[in-house]
């Protein structure tokens, strides 16, 4: 089920909502829990229903494993701890690798040793990164003491809370199981109940709008074989960065707005990523829960910055290659990750020197830098990926060709005024106008902050207008919308 899906919007969240606060006022708090945990299977199995045995066979084993290894040393079995944990991460990640990079491994082994493996392509289970991420998290924080003896119903919320369940942001149970059990959150509160009708009315515009609006352009340069133009291919990026950044911002907007409806917080997941004046800066603003993620599970149990400058070099290059990997078994995820591995490395070299940049120009090479890495993580193939850059680099193209030379639908879009335009531009920039004046609007949208700043600073009567002008539009959006996916339940 969709956010930006008529029955998410006029059925299935305003009926969770009216039956949990019903439940609540009832005072049948674990009928009301239990309530919202059912409503979130429904919600995950909407799509296909037999992947439900697989979120609920993965919720009871690792609930057992965590309270085993939560327990105090008088309690527990013999197996040693280390021992249960590790066979835990093991079971958990072989059944990831089993849907996600099986498939891709088979082909990559016949590709190198001429074998004839023939591993069935199997469908990704929805949200299989993210709760088995979160479930790791959940067992090494039990093994390390840090976790409380949580009950299973709040166990079974906290990992199947429908808002952040399909695609983010990664949760963490010391910041999720407490709210659950706060009493002051059992109660509709009618400021939370505005704001997030704020945030989720934004998160729904910068989806069904702004995002959707430029995949076809996207798609059209990525999915393409032709040569493109240096203007072409730059609108084919560009087009890609925004709609990337404004459909899972958008999702994240839209898990935080609903779940703040139930008085519940989520974690901020973006924080304005393309104002970021350096590669470390960008992490600390894009997808924010899954670098959290990284930094604790991955790159501090590698050794973090313990060691010489190469091992905290080559500790950040692997974590950023596998954060590459996790995102989907392709070579091209990879390239992408090991780009940022290496950027950051050269950032920490960088930053050894002492030296400092203006801010307009570490601005502008941090986010042609983000730019160029997404052509390789939207790429179908490395072929399409240099076709794109190559495009982009050939500024001689930038002049020509001639307007006798394109075809006339190029510039339909202007009517009478392109001669004018074609007094002052390049031929081949005047066809991409329309498409740059999108993406300018774009970048201007990008300099008004995010969402999440309004959970702290409740929304007054202009941001509320605002936000319900944004909502309506949206609304009609969604109902003519075609699109069926946000992009990173791909991932």
């Amino acid at each position: 089920m969709l956010f930006n899906s008529a029955v998410y919007l006029f059925a299935f969240l305003p009926t969770a909502l009216v039956v949990y606060f019903g439940l609540c006022r009832l005072r049948w708090i674990s009928a009301a829990q239990g309530w919202l945990v059912l409503a979130s299977l429904f919600f995950y199995s909407y799509w296909k229903l037999e992947y439900l045995p697989l979120l609920l066979g993965s919720l009871v084993v690792n609930f057992l494993v965590g309270q085993e290894l939560a327990r105090p040393r008088a309690a527990r079995s013999d197996v040693p701890r280390q021992w249960l944990l590790g066979g835990a991460i093991v079971a958990n990640l072989g059944l990831l690798g089993y849907y996600k990079y099986a498939h891709f491994l088979a082909d990559n082994l016949n590709a190198l040793t001429g074998a004839q493996l023939d591993w069935p392509q199997v469908a990704l289970p929805l949200a299989i990164s993210f709760f088995t991420f979160q479930q790791i998290a959940y067992l090494v924080d039990s093994y390390r003491g840090l976790t409380r003896e949580y009950d299973f119903l709040r166990y079974a919320l906290f990992i199947t809370f429908f808002p952040q369940l399909i695609a983010g942001p990664i949760v963490h149970h010391h910041e999720m199981m407490p709210q659950f059990a706060r009493r002051r959150n059992w109660v509709i509160h009618s400021g939370h109940v505005l704001t997030g009708l704020c945030i989720f009315a934004i998160g729904l515009f910068k989806k069904v709008v702004i995002a959707d609006g430029f995949a076809p352009w996207a798609d059209q340069g990525f999915d393409g074989s032709q040569a493109l133009g240096f203007y072409e291919a730059w609108v084919t990026s560009l087009s890609y960065t925004f709609q990337l950044y404004f459909d899972f911002s958008g999702y994240c907007d839209m898990a935080m707005g609903a779940a703040l409806l139930f008085n519940i917080r989520l974690p901020l997941n973006f924080r304005s990523p393309y104002q970021a004046l350096d590669i470390q800066d960008f992490w600390r603003r894009w997808h924010i829960t899954l670098g959290r993620f990284l930094r604790d599970y991955v790159y501090i149990p590698l050794g973090g910055n313990r060691g010489a400058a190469w091992h905290t070099g080559l500790n950040l290059f692997l974590t950023f290659v596998i954060g590459g990997l996790w995102h989907g078994a392709s070579w091209m995820f990879v390239i992408w990750g090991a780009l940022h591995g290496a950027a950051l490395v050269l950032h920490r070299l960088w930053q050894a020197t002492g030296l400092r940049l203006q801010r307009w120009l570490a601005w502008l090479l941090t986010f042609l830098f983000v730019n160029g890495a997404w052509v390789f993580f939207r790429a179908p193939s490395l072929d399409s990926a240099w076709r794109v850059l190559r495009g982009m680099a050939d500024w001689r193209g930038a002049l020509g060709p001639a307007a006798a030379d394109l075809p006339t639908a190029a510039f339909a879009w202007g009517g009478s005024s392109v001669d004018l335009w074609l007094r002052w531009l390049p031929p081949a920039l005047v066809a991409q106008l329309p498409q740059y004046a999108a993406l300018a609007a774009a970048a201007f949208v990008l300099t008004r902050g995010h969402a999440g700043r309004l959970i702290d600073a409740p929304p007054r009567w202009r941001t509320t207008l605002a936000c319900a002008v944004l909502l309506g539009v949206a609304f009609y959006a969604t109902l003519a919308s075609t699109s069926t996916v946000f992009l990173y339940f791909n991932f």
